[in-house]
């Protein structure tokens, strides 16, 4: 009795619906955020009447900033508190370590977070562009399980 090896049990697999809904939440929430920071960036008061100024280099520089420092801020440190960011919290999905589906750490998150810009930019391109039917994948040690009721 003293022998047996403790293995971690496997948390049930999200579906695919699920995890497109977390990460499309999380996307519209960074970028409409960030679009609201730098439309408040670009307003100019003239003469007692404010002008909206969308090629200022002031609104998209606040709008990217924003943008990205939600996305570090939901993704990196909500999941470090919580294990989860808000799209996940809402589609009812977790991130765990894929080793012992512990706590995920700091630096796999932040690998993750990166990896997840990386993973936008070469493959979401890719499955559109050939209608593939390529899965989103798990990064740095982390995966996505469905959160236990």
């Amino acid at each position: 009795m003293a022998n047996q090896q403790h293995t971690p049990t496997r948390d049930p697999a999200p579906t695919q619906a699920r995890r497109i809904t977390a990460a499309t939440i999380d996307a519209l929430t960074a970028l409409v955020c960030g679009l609201a920071a730098g439309a408040a960036a670009s307003v100019k008061v003239v003469d007692g009447v404010a002008e909206l100024r969308p090629q200022s280099a002031a609104m998209w520089g606040a709008a990217l900033g924003t943008a990205l420092g939600l996305s570090f801020v939901n993704h990196v440190l909500l999941t470090l508190a919580t294990r989860a960011s808000l799209g996940k919290l809402i589609a009812g999905l977790r991130v765990v370590r894929v080793s012992n589906s512990g706590r995920p750490g700091l630096f796999h998150l932040i690998g993750r977070w990166l990896f997840g810009f990386y993973w936008t930019a070469l493959f979401v391109p890719i499955h559109l562009a050939t209608d593939s039917d390529v899965e989103q994948q798990d990064a740095v040690g982390l995966r996505i399980v469905r959160r236990k009721s």
